[in-house]
């Protein structure tokens, strides 16, 4: 593995960054296609406000607009086999799946769908999560000419640097801030919700800032509105959740 796109990778100051280092690095390997998502309020039967998940994607939007935004995600295999495991998988799992009956409806639907736009090989990456409320998956599909079979020899002989680059960018992706569909927070409202967070009032903000407490309280307003919180704690909690506060300004 090379270390200068370790370096480059953890210097990286912004997810779009990281990202286009990943996808070109990954493309030499011949996963040309990635599509990566994470959420931080997973429950058993959701995996949270779809404003509120991170994906990330170099698919063509001809695949990725319904595969997302249709709801196809949700019934992919490899996402639920994501879902209730760490790791990596080849995609030669489904075809185990296929012949045991283990597919749902639905489930064929997808694979149906991904046959159309040669989405047919490739490996699932399930990262490690530190939280029950959290997962992170990527998807590393081989270009249109690879087998399954080229697939998993390229796996087999690269493994351990697969792992540790697409582990290195998926850690740094997660630690910078990214603001799903909603707007992103201006510098004066992530100011207000700093203090908030070091208990001061309304009026100490106020005298710190220089400003009045009408002006705080519209900052937090709009903080909270688009954040698509009721609250200001709750603001301040999605806020740090999203690493929008107490972040260093990039030039």
């Amino acid at each position: 593995m090379n270390r200068d796109l370790l370096i480059a990778l953890t210097e990286a100051p912004t997810i779009e960054e990281v990202w286009a280092l990943h996808t070109d690095c990954m493309s030499g390997y011949g996963f040309d296609r990635l599509f990566y998502g994470y959420t931080r309020f997973l429950t058993p039967n959701s995996y949270g406000d779809p404003q509120d998940l991170l994906v990330l994607t170099n698919h063509n939007p001809e695949y990725a607009t319904p595969f997302v935004q249709e709801g196809m995600v949700h019934h992919a295999p490899m996402v639920r086999w994501a879902r209730d495991n760490e790791g990596a998988a080849s995609w030669s799992m489904m075809e185990d799946w296929g012949r045991s009956g283990a597919l749902t409806h639905k489930e064929k639907e997808v694979i149906a769908f991904n046959r159309q736009h040669n989405v047919t090989t490739g490996v699932t990456i399930s990262f490690r999560s530190v939280s029950v409320r959290s997962k992170g998956a990527i998807a590393l599909t081989g270009k249109p000419d690879m087998s399954q079979t080229d697939v998993d020899a390229v796996w087999n002989e690269h493994r351990e640097d697969l792992l540790l680059v697409n582990n290195v960018a998926h850690l740094k992706i997660i630690s910078l801030p990214y603001f799903g569909t909603r707007r992103q927070l201006t510098r004066r409202q992530r100011e207000a919700l700093e203090w908030v967070v070091d208990v001061k009032t309304t009026a100490d903000i106020a005298q710190i800032m220089g400003l009045t407490s009408a002006t705080i309280e519209k900052h937090l307003r709009l903080a909270r509105e688009a954040l698509d919180v009721e609250t200001t704690a709750q603001a301040v909690l999605k806020a740090s959740v999203q690493n929008q506060i107490f972040i260093l300004e990039t030039v």
